[in-house]
């Protein structure tokens, strides 16, 4: 990974080439709206029962969302850079999350305030546009890991996954990988093996 640091005016053109093409009055706008923020490896971004008052763009890093269910605890997502982590149903109800979010590596991370981004995109076509694909984007990713769980074998989930994003199969411990896929530790490590020998 290289270490050059990036300003928020790059991360603003970074989220307008993935989202939405901007004006030059646009980006500046929506430059103004980034919130500059870093964790520690094992840091909790986000607390259970806390409100989810942003939109997490990772500029660096690995994070993963979780929750706890009958004492054990179950990862529901993963990001690497370059993609968004949010509570969706704590930041659009305003209410208490059940989910947690955790710095697997030291990250560095954009905010963007939902009031503050909602309140833009009002005046702003292309932040609207662009508010409106990260959405679909985190709807569409919710889709994929639910059917991913849900119609195929143990062996196709992780070689899916291998596909998708490969990032987090290198980087993310084990446990967390098969939690994501929803089986225990012990079967990934089999499946992994099979893959291998196969």
């Amino acid at each position: 990974m290289k270490d050059t640091l990036k300003t928020t005016r790059d991360i603003a053109r970074e989220l307008a080439r993935k989202y939405s093409t901007m004006t030059h009055d646009e980006l500046d706008t929506l430059e103004s709206v980034l919130v500059p923020m870093k964790f520690a490896k094992g840091e909790m971004i986000l607390k259970e029962g806390e409100i989810c008052r942003y939109i997490y763009y990772i500029e660096k890093g690995l994070v993963r969302q979780f929750y706890f269910k009958k004492g054990k605890d179950v990862t529901e997502h993963m990001a690497p850079e370059g993609e968004i982590v949010m509570c969706i149903e704590s930041l659009f109800k305003e209410e208490p999350t059940h989910l947690q979010v955790e710095a697997l590596e030291p990250v560095v991370a954009y905010g963007m305030p939902k009031a503050k981004l909602e309140e833009v995109a009002l005046h702003n076509v292309n932040i609207q546009i662009l508010y409106r694909k990260i959405l679909e984007e985190s709807l569409i990713n919710s889709q994929i890991h639910a059917d991913l769980v849900r119609f195929e074998t143990a062996q196709d989930r992780y070689k899916k996954l291998c596909k998708l994003s490969p990032q987090l199969t290198l980087r993310a411990p084990l446990v967390y990988v098969a939690s994501y896929l929803q089986m225990t530790p012990e079967t990934l490590s089999r499946v992994r093996s099979n893959i291998i020998l196969g």
